[in-house]
């Protein structure tokens, strides 16, 4: 049975961020890097918004060189998902790949959240190449075009506001009568000018060629169909953090994002802390998750030193 002093579940920046500050401490972090290594960086195009690199990189650059810069520290980084955990006592166990058992002095938890998509397989097509389910992220690449979001919720209403002030027109597919949003959000997209209201409509399918989205297919509860021409397609339903494992032991918010202590990465669990989306219902960004996982890995080392 392997032991480890540092545990770090999840890559992409909360994770590799996470690894870089352990090593440095001298905790020979292990780091299991999960279905998706990188995270959902890995998942976009250009990042314009990450600082040190003005001319924008991309998401995969980005996530290679967080991960060889831990690399080049000493963090040991495989490829793997944990299928169990056991947080009753301490040391932690973890199942990696419901076969290998890990002993765990500290567990950081990276594992992040995914968002939530239609499940057409155009949106799986086009990920990257105009579909986006970060406004914040993409949306400076849609100045002057016309764009649209789905959802009616707060995100959506929030995300439209926000692209409305950088493309032409945003459409908002909205799939019943009314929004869901708070009032004040909902007065912000109606006195928004290039903010459209499809009422009761579907997506039905994204169309684009070899450089992207082109347009969408929409259907309306009556059935009719309406075609839009748009260069850009944004999810906004929500995301589902990934911590079904770990609720066993891990408190969780309604939502299922990790709940941490003030300003902490500490868990309702001595010893286990989260980083970076999985316990960011707010701003799920990059820059974000990358300083929680230095916040992770800093009160990681300080609780084993402690003990």
């Amino acid at each position: 049975m392997e032991t480890a002093k540092c545990l770090i579940i999840g890559s992409g920046p909360a994770g590799y961020t996470a690894a870089i500050y352990a090593s440095r401490a001298n905790l020979n972090p292990v780091l299991y890097e999960g279905l998706q290594a990188g995270g959902q960086l890995t998942t976009t195009t250009e990042v314009e918004n990450f600082p040190g690199y003005p001319q924008g990189i991309t998401g995969v650059q980005l996530m290679d060189d967080m991960k060889r810069q831990a690399l080049r520290f000493g963090a040991d980084i495989r490829f793997g998902m944990v299928t169990k955990v056991d947080f009753s006592q301490h040391p932690f166990t973890v199942i990696i790949d419901e076969e290998k058992t890990i002993r765990a002095a500290t567990v950081i938890i990276a594992t992040g959240a995914t968002a939530k998509y239609l499940g057409l397989p155009s949106e799986e097509k086009f990920k990257g190449m105009g579909v986006s389910a970060c406004a914040t992220c993409d949306g400076f690449f849609y100045r002057n075009k016309d764009v649209a979001v789905v959802g009616g919720g707060d995100t959506a209403c929030e995300e439209a506001v926000y692209l409305a002030g950088l493309a032409r027109k945003v459409y908002m597919i909205v799939r019943r009568n009314v929004l869901r949003a708070t009032t004040i959000m909902q007065q912000r997209v109606i006195n928004t000018p290039n903010i459209e209201i499809l009422w009761e409509h579907s997506t039905k399918e994204i169309t684009g060629n070899e450089k992207g989205v082109t347009g969408a297919i929409l259907v309306h509860k009556s059935g009719a169909e309406k075609i839009i021409a748009i260069d850009g397609f944004f999810l906004a339903i929500g995301h589902q953090p990934n911590t079904e494992v770990f609720k066993p032991y891990i408190e969780t918010d309604e939502q299922g994002y990790i709940v941490t202590q003030g300003k902490t990465s500490k868990t309702n669990i001595e010893g286990v802390f989260a980083a970076g989306d999985v316990q960011d219902p707010h701003y799920r960004q990059g820059i974000t998750a990358a300083a929680s996982g230095c916040t992770a890995a800093i009160d990681a080392e300080r609780f084993l030193s402690g003990n």
